[in-house]
């Protein structure tokens, strides 16, 4: 357990990028912390850290032992979960990165659900893009991951995927709301706005666009799902969601409206975990929960 304590502060001291904050954050001085990692570095047989002008940060041989302190307080947490849930009372944390669009309405349902069953679960969601969703799966800083589009798939194994359709939305007053139906071609002809390039609706944008007479030029493009809907009330605009981040009865001034598929395929959402890992109970059973909540979308 000794070591496990070492393990959390060499842990904390690299996400902190110094010694003196990670210091600040346990409450003790930072030449307390600084001897303790010097003592590991001697038993460990070299330097885990660069020292630098204003901090620290892990060298290639820190970096490795990085992953081995993941794994080892990953495998801790997955032993403690299943030792709960032999006395019938579960509790656990579970981690989850996600995507935009599951923060303003699934996730948060989903994670009151859970814990109305199992108030010992506690939960740290962080919203990334599809590409650093799959890489903090991969070093273990998260235990599932829920993203559209994903981008590499190599470390994940996906537990559940279930189709999404990019509608477009715009203001009720917009030319184009009258429409049930919309051709991409007609929506990207007027002023419209896009996500940043790391987000799977801009890819499925791409890929719809490419050898097409017409092309993306928006006027205005964001990293924000939010600002984009919010956008669209202030001028007359398109901007372009999946459903599972819309509400089910959004601001009367917007609408939704399907844009035809023949012209843009529909992505993936997909729920997973490291591949090969095996999850402490309380993310098993979570993540099977928001599985079967995703079948009934």
């Amino acid at each position: 357990m000794r070591h496990l304590q070492t393990y959390r502060m060499i842990r904390d001291v690299a996400r902190a990028g110094s010694i003196r904050r990670a210091a600040e954050d346990m409450n003790i001085t930072s030449s307390a912390l600084n001897r303790r990692i010097q003592h590991f570095e001697e038993e460990f047989g070299g330097p885990i850290f660069e020292r630098l002008p204003r901090g620290v940060r892990l060298n290639p041989a820190g970096e490795l032992l990085m992953q081995h302190i993941q794994a080892q307080l990953s495998d801790l947490e997955r032993v403690r979960s299943q030792v709960a849930d032999l006395s019938g009372e579960r509790r656990g944390h579970v981690t989850i990165a996600c995507s935009q669009a599951l923060t303003p309405i699934f996730l948060p349902r989903e994670v009151a659900r859970y814990r109305r069953d199992h108030p010992g679960v506690t939960f740290s969601i962080r919203v990334r893009d599809r590409a650093q969703a799959e890489h903090d799966l991969s070093v273990f800083a998260t235990d599932l991951a829920i993203v559209f589009e994903p981008v590499y798939l190599v470390d994940f194994e996906v537990i559940r995927a279930v189709e999404q359709p990019v509608s477009a939305i715009m203001s009720a007053d917009h030319p184009l709301a009258g429409q049930e139906v919309l051709r991409l071609r007609d929506c990207l002809a007027l002023p419209h706005v896009i996500p940043s390039s790391e987000y799977g609706v801009r890819h499925l944008l791409e890929q719809a666009v490419r050898g097409r007479s017409y092309q993306l030029d928006p006027v205005v493009e964001a990293d924000s799902f939010e600002l984009m809907r919010h956008y669209v009330l202030q001028e007359q605009v398109i901007s372009f969601q999946i459903p599972i981040g819309l509400l089910p009865r959004l601001d009367p001034h917007l609408v939704v409206r399907r844009i035809d598929p023949r012209d843009i395929a529909p992505g993936l959402l997909l729920i997973g975990q490291m591949r090969g890992r095996t999850l402490p109970v309380a993310t098993a059973k979570f993540a099977q929960q928001v599985a079967n909540a995703l079948d009934g979308l």
